[in-house]
């Protein structure tokens, strides 16, 4: 089964979208910086750095992702509890974000985030199943 290389391409592709959606928030607080900007009354200059400090966040959410995909990608072993449920809630975001992006932005963008849903989903299905497979195999043995 392909589980290694749809972990490897799974955690390139968080990679790549945690280094976008960083540079994203950084961009849009120099937009909001530039125009100076205000929304009901707050300071631009701390709309700017929240921007900024919400783009790493989310961004180093995404690299944590994709390093557990990586590390799951490399131990060829599904992760532990705490990968499992940061991959977990990892699909859950793309499936939020995927059925906004409909809407808001077009069916490319519900598509691309569905794509990255599949690829977090899948390894975490197909490692289950082999640690399923090989505990079934060890059971007769150490009988």
């Amino acid at each position: 089964m392909a589980r290694r290389p749809v972990a490897w391409v799974g955690a390139s592709v968080l990679l790549v979208e945690a280094v976008g959606i960083a540079l994203l928030n950084w961009f849009l607080g120099l937009v909001v910086d530039k125009q100076d900007m205000s929304l009901a009354g707050l300071d631009p200059h701390a709309m700017t750095v929240s921007t900024w400090i919400a783009g790493g966040l989310f961004g180093g959410y995404l690299a944590l992702c994709a390093i557990v995909l990586a590390r799951t990608a490399v131990r060829d072993r599904a992760p532990g509890t705490f990968g499992r449920i940061l991959l977990i809630s990892c699909a859950v975001l793309h499936a939020l974000l995927g059925a906004f992006c409909v809407g808001l932005v077009g069916w490319a963008a519900f598509a691309f985030m569905m794509v990255v849903l599949g690829l977090i989903v899948l390894p975490l299905v197909a490692y289950e199943r082999k640690a399923q497979q090989d505990a079934a195999v060890a059971a007769p043995q150490a009988a």
